[in-house]
C-alpha cells in the first residue's frame, strides 16, 4: 500500500501531514502527486470528498520551496469557484505549509480590497482566489500574472455550471506558456473537455472512479412527497422535512439541508427553529463575515443543521457531517453528487436523503441516469398528509394561496353581477338626466309657443273691431313681430338652445333661462 513517505514529498510537508493524523493517500492524490512533482500538467477526475485538494495543494508546496515572490507577482494561482471553496483550500495550504516559509492571498469577494492590496504588495507564493476578485485586481492594475509557474483550477464543473469559463479563458492568456497546470473536476462536460484541450499540454490524466459516481459509503434514499394542494404543499413538505429528521433519531448528528432558492433556504431555517431544531441559513446574498461565523458554529457542533443554497455545496470539507437532505431535488444533476459528497467524507459513511416534489419528477429521473443507478425509495413518514402543522408565518410570499378557478366563485360572481349591473344602469340615468331634461324643456317650449301661434292666427281671421281692447290688439302685434324676427333675419335666435361661448352641450337651464327672457321680457 501507498504511503505519503513513498511520494518524494518535501520532509517538511511530510511533517504537517502527520500531524493531521493521515499516512495513506487516496486513490486520487496517489495518482496525481507524482506527475504533478514530475512537471507534467495534471487532469484528474474524481467525485467530491476523495481529497482533490491535497492531491494539488501537497506537490505545489514542494514545488515552490525554492524561490522567491516578487510584489505584484505571485509564483502559483489557484482558482475556486466559489468564497468557501476558496477559503478552504487557504486553510489546507496552511495546514500543510505549517513548516516552510511559503506566503499566501486569499482573493475573495466580501473583504476589503485594501487588506488584499497589502499582500500582493509584499509578493506571495501562493494566490488563492475567485474569478471575479481575481480580475477585478487585473483590471486595477495591481496584479501580474506573468510569473506564475503552476497554476491550478479547483471544481472546473462548477465553474462552468456559474458561467466563470470566459473569465477563465481570459486569466489563462494572462499566464505564461510553460506555466504547470493542474486540472480538477468532479465532472467532465464537454466544454470543460474543450477547456482541457486548449490549456492542457499532453495532461497525465487521472480518473479514479467514473465521472458523476457517487461514494459508495453514503446511503442514499428518496420519498416521493405529493402534497394535499398547491397551497399547502410548501408546509407539508417542511413538516415530511422535520419527521425524516426525527426518524433518524440519534444517528442524525449534523446536517446539511440543500435547497434550490435562496428565499427557500431562509424560510426551512426559519420552520426548523420555530419547531426546535438548531438551523442556520447559508447563501449568496448574506454577508461573507456572517458565512465565516455559520460554518464555524457548524464546523464547532455548535450548530445541528446547515440549511444550505448550492453555492454551499463545493468547498464545504467537514468531516463529519453525518446527513445530507437534499429538499429539493436539484436543477442540475451534476449538482446532486457534489451535494451527498458534503458526506461520507475520508472514509466515513454517510447517509443521503432527498424529498421529490411531483413536479421535480422530471429532474428527479436525470439525476438517476445520470449517476446511473436507482436510487431506493423511501416509506413517507407522513404517508397520509391530511394537514401539515401552521407555520404560514415561515412561508414566502410565493408560497401565497392563488386565485381559485373552481366553481366556488360562480355564485359570488352571480352575486355580484347584478349588483354591478345596477350601478352601471343607475350611473347611465345619472348622465342621461340632462339631456332628457333639456329635451323635456325643448318640448315645454315648443308646445306654448304652437298654442300661440294658433291663437294669434285665429285672432287675425277674426274681426279686431269691437272682440278686445286696443291694448290687447297692441301685444299680440309686438309678439307677432317678434316671431318673424325669430323665423326670418335674426340668424343670432335661430338655434333657441345654443349660447355663443358654450357650444351644443349648453346646460338644459341655461337654454331656457335665455328662452325665458326672449319669450317674455316683462
Amino acid at each position: 500500500m501507498t504511503k505519503f513517505s513513498d511520494l518524494n514529498l518535501d520532509p517538511k510537508v511530510l511533517k504537517a501531514i502527520a500531524e493531521t493524523g493521515y499516512d495513506t493517500p487516496t486513490p486520487i492524490q496517489a495518482g496525481a502527486i507524482v506527475p504533478a512533482l514530475e512537471g507534467r500538467d495534471v487532469l484528474g477526475i474524481a467525485q467530491t470528498g476523495t481529497g482533490k485538494t491535497a492531491a494539488f495543494t501537497l506537490p505545489m508546496i514542494t514545488l515552490l520551496g525554492r524561490g522567491r515572490a516578487r510584489a505584484r507577482m505571485p509564483r502559483s494561482l489557484v482558482l475556486a469557484p466559489t468564497r468557501e471553496l476558496a477559503a478552504q483550500v487557504a486553510e489546507n495550504f496552511d495546514a500543510y505549509a505549517k513548516y516552510t516559509k511559503l506566503s499566501k492571498a486569499l482573493l475573495i469577494g466580501g473583504t476589503s480590497f485594501k487588506d488584499q492590496d497589502k499582500l500582493i504588495d509584499k509578493g506571495v507564493d501562493v494566490l488563492i482566489a475567485t474569478p471575479g476578485r481575481l480580475l477585478d485586481h487585473l483590471e486595477r492594475g495591481k496584479l501580474i500574472l506573468t510569473d506564475v509557474k503552476i497554476m491550478v483550477i479547483d471544481e472546473a464543473d462548477r465553474m462552468l455550471d456559474m458561467g466563470f469559463i470566459p473569465d477563465i479563458e481570459e486569466i489563462f492568456k494572462r499566464t505564461p506558456f510553460t506555466r504547470q497546470t493542474l486540472f480538477f473536476s468532479a465532472t467532465m462536460a464537454p466544454e470543460i473537455e474543450r477547456i482541457t484541450n486548449t490549456f492542457l499540454s499532453n495532461p497525465a490524466k487521472i480518473e479514479v472512479a467514473r465521472a458523476a459516481t457517487t461514494n459508495t459509503n453514503i446511503k442514499q434514499g428518496v420519498v416521493m412527497f405529493k402534497g394535499s394542494n398547491k397551497a399547502k404543499e410548501p408546509a407539508e413538505k417542511r413538516a415530511v422535512l422535520r419527521a425524516l429528521i426525527d426518524r433518524e433519531g440519534d444517528a442524525c448528528t449534523n446536517a446539511i439541508i440543500f435547497c434550490n432558492r435562496k428565499s427557500d433556504v431562509d424560510v426551512v431555517a426559519k420552520s426548523l427553529n420555530k419547531y426546535g431544531y438548531q438551523a442556520a441559513p447559508i447563501h449568496g446574498d448574506l454577508e461573507q463575515s456572517h458565512r465565516t461565523r455559520t460554518l464555524e458554529s457548524f464546523r464547532d457542533n455548535e450548530l445541528r443543521f446547515l440549511v444550505a443554497s448550492d453555492v454551499a455545496a463545493r468547498g464545504l470539507d467537514i468531516p463529519a457531517v453525518t446527513h445530507v437532505f437534499n429538499f429539493d431535488v436539484p436543477s442540475h444533476a451534476e449538482d446532486y453528487v457534489h451535494r451527498i459528497g458534503r458526506t461520507g467524507r475520508a472514509g466515513r459513511s454517510g447517509t443521503a436523503i432527498m424529498i421529490c416534489a411531483t413536479r421535480d419528477e422530471k429532474n428527479f429521473a436525470d439525476v438517476e441516469r445520470l449517476v446511473n443507478e436507482e436510487i431506493p425509495r423511501l416509506e413517507n413518514p407522513l404517508a397520509t398528509v391530511k394537514s401539515a402543522p401552521e407555520d404560514d408565518a415561515e412561508t414566502p410570499k410565493s408560497d401565497a394561496k392563488p386565485r381559485s378557478r373552481s366553481r366556488t366563485r360562480k355564485p359570488r360572481e352571480d352575486k355580484e353581477k347584478p349588483a354591478a349591473q345596477a350601478v352601471v344602469a343607475e350611473e347611465a340615468k345619472v348622465e342621461s338626466a340632462p339631456r332628457e331634461q333639456a329635451h323635456l324643456h325643448e318640448r315645454e317650449e315648443r308646445k306654448p309657443r304652437t298654442e300661440r301661434q294658433e291663437r294669434d292666427a285665429q285672432a287675425e281671421r277674426q274681426p279686431q273691431s269691437d272682440k278686445q281692447p286696443q291694448a290687447e290688439r297692441q301685444e299680440r302685434h309686438q309678439h307677432g313681430e317678434r316671431q318673424r324676427n325669430d323665423r326670418g333675419g335674426n340668424t343670432a335666435r335661430r338655434n333657441d338652445n345654443r349660447v355663443v361661448g358654450l357650444g351644443d352641450d349648453a346646460p338644459a337651464f341655461i337654454a331656457k333661462s335665455f328662452e325665458e327672457r326672449l319669450i317674455d321680457p316683462n
